[in-house]
């Protein structure tokens, strides 16, 4: 019996994920960023799931203000690699985060509540952030590199080495 309720207990443990569930699981009436964009002060205070690239980080004397190129997510809340955007927005989270480690172009996501408007420039042009007040990050982990090394299987045979096949190739016409 206590076999069977310690291999319960490490089967459910090796389900469990480190992404918190306001990150997988989107709110219910989650606020698209384009809308959020047109009329900030009417979404104030709307619970939002919205993620993307990092742009720049900016620490103050209490909270961290990230800056964040909006991407399409995943339904697991994970941002997509892609060319389109809706926009930016200002992701205001309570204490000190390392520049290093939430550097540019890692892939965030955040979820809290809409929390008004900031207007700041991007180069010399004025822009409109809405800006969330932040309840549950999380960075996504760079992917891997993987190595894709190829070889010739040393158990495969060819008869023909090294004169290539006795029949020729002809391409049809």
């Amino acid at each position: 019996m206590k076999i069977v309720a310690l291999l319960l207990t490490l089967t459910l443990a090796g389900c469990a994920s480190d992404i918190p569930r306001p990150i997988r699981e989107a709110p219910p009436e989650n606020t698209p960023l384009a809308q959020a964009l047109k009329n900030p002060e009417k979404q104030r205070g709307a619970a939002v799931r919205w993620g993307g690239a990092i742009a720049s980080v900016e620490n103050r004397r209490d909270e961290t203000w990230i800056e964040i190129v909006e991407l399409p997510l995943y339904s697991d809340g994970q941002p997509r690699d892609a060319d389109k955007s809706a926009g930016r927005f200002l992701a205001r989270v309570q204490g000190f985060l390392d520049p290093a480690i939430f550097a540019p172009k890692r892939l965030v996501t955040v979820a809290g509540a809409l929390d008004g408007n900031n207007t700041h420039t991007i180069g010399e042009h004025p822009y409109t952030y809405p800006v969330v007040r932040v309840e549950h990050i999380y960075l996504w982990p760079i992917p891997s590199k993987a190595a894709h090394h190829y070889y010739r299987s040393p158990y495969w045979y060819d008869p023909w080495y090294p004169w290539g096949y006795p029949y020729p190739y002809r391409r049809p016409r």
